[in-house]
């Protein structure tokens, strides 16, 4: 009889985010392993499913606020798995877990924690994320048999940090994949020229990303900026932002600000197996994350996998994806200078970019592609 395996995740398709995108390929590659797995996750709004390959169940919160839930059925739900693999940071979700710790280990059921990030947060929220990172997330370290971290070189920076010093046994790198039969290479979509205006000398800046308060960190206003610097006689150019969220307002009013409205185009949201066609449009995917809640960037691989060169912030954990002027280069976080200045190269240097693109598909095959990933949380699974 194959494993049980509940994944608990804060968020999941059709919400567009890293940890929900992660948890659902994650679920359907361990489907084709032959696991029965069943996802577990809060219910925001009435959704239409976009994720087939798995059991999804979608739990009424207590108490909602944002991705935090807290799920008071939760515990009642996973009696009968094998394994409980958590999708971290989960306010509301994990601490249930804790709650119910001692009947989860009497049952001899185990706990995977996949740490995607810290949560820095800004204003009010960065005193609460403080409290929570010094009296509540060791306590649910501890009840962990296995934590996942993306790249031990994010681990070493994180919140965990003292953790894997003290216990390195109880930590795992395994990173995020891409399915590279889905996300590879090919001609650009001449549907979506034509919905965005977009002509075939226009070079394409693309960015992937929530566009909503919980996704704050990822720098959009400093890409704006940087694309603002630009100007060129040349040939023209076109920032393309894929993503939705409250946020997106301010984004384009920013943009209307340093007059160039009119180089950005707002796709709003966009389902997953659209994505290939957006990235297939790209001259160059940036990620311009400004803090330690960026730990990897799923659309630095999505993008590598579709032979893209890619630039981004030299963080802890991002810097462990690119290999800086071999498929990407890195930036100074919020350094606009340094980003307009890097974009503005890759334009200029076609070859280089298309060498850059192509050793970032040629990883992805190597360490990125979902297959390897699933065989590696297969290893873990079966170790425990």
């Amino acid at each position: 009889m194959s494993k049980k395996i509940a994944i608990i995740t804060p968020t999941f398709p059709p919400y567009a985010g890293g940890i929900g995108n992660v948890a659902a390929a994650t679920g359907e590659a361990l489907k084709t392993l032959g696991y029965d797995v069943t996802v577990f996750t809060p219910l925001y709004n009435q959704v239409k499913e976009e994720v087939t390959g798995v059991k999804v169940v979608r739990i009424k919160p207590l108490l909602k606020y944002g991705n935090a839930a807290v799920v008071t059925k939760l515990p009642k739900l996973i009696k009968s798995f094998d394994i409980i693999h958590l999708h971290y940071p989960f306010f509301g979700g994990a601490e249930m877990l804790w709650l119910n710790r001692r009947k989860i280990k009497q049952r001899g059921q185990k706990i995977i924690i996949h740490y995607h990030m810290d949560v820095v947060g800004e204003g009010i929220f960065k005193i609460i994320f403080s409290f929570h990172r010094t009296f509540i997330l060791p306590q649910i370290v501890k009840m962990a048999d296995k934590i996942i971290f993306t790249s031990i070189d994010y681990g070493k920076e994180s919140n965990l940090a003292l953790a894997y010093q003290s216990w390195p046994d109880k930590f795992i790198e395994i990173p995020n994949g891409v399915d590279s039969t889905v996300f590879k290479p090919f001609e650009k979509s001449t549907e979506l020229m034509a919905r965005y205006n977009i002509e075939n000398h226009d070079r394409i800046v693309l960015f992937v990303g929530g566009l909503d308060k919980a996704h704050y960190f990822k720098g959009v206003e400093y890409l704006i900026e940087a694309v603002a610097r630009l100007r060129r006689a040349d040939f023209p150019i076109k920032l393309v932002i894929v993503g939705e969220g409250e946020l997106k307002k301010q984004y384009q009013d920013i943009a209307v600000q340093l007059n160039i409205g009119n180089w950005v185009v707002f796709s709003g949201y966009v389902p997953n197996h659209e994505l290939p066609l957006f990235y297939n449009l790209a001259d160059v995917v940036i990620l311009a994350s400004v803090d330690r809640s960026e730990a990897f960037g799923l659309t630095l691989v999505e993008g590598m996998s579709c032979a893209k060169p890619v630039i981004a912030s030299d963080l802890g954990g991002v810097r462990s994806v690119i290999d800086n002027e071999v498929n990407g280069l890195l930036v100074k976080p919020k350094d606009v200078d340094d980003l307009a200045k890097k974009i503005n190269f890759l334009l200029d240097n076609p070859d280089v970019a298309r060498i850059y693109g192509e050793a970032g598909r040629t990883k992805v095959a190597r360490v990125y592609d979902w297959k390897i990933i699933a065989k590696q949380i297969s290893e873990l699974y079966e170790s425990l």
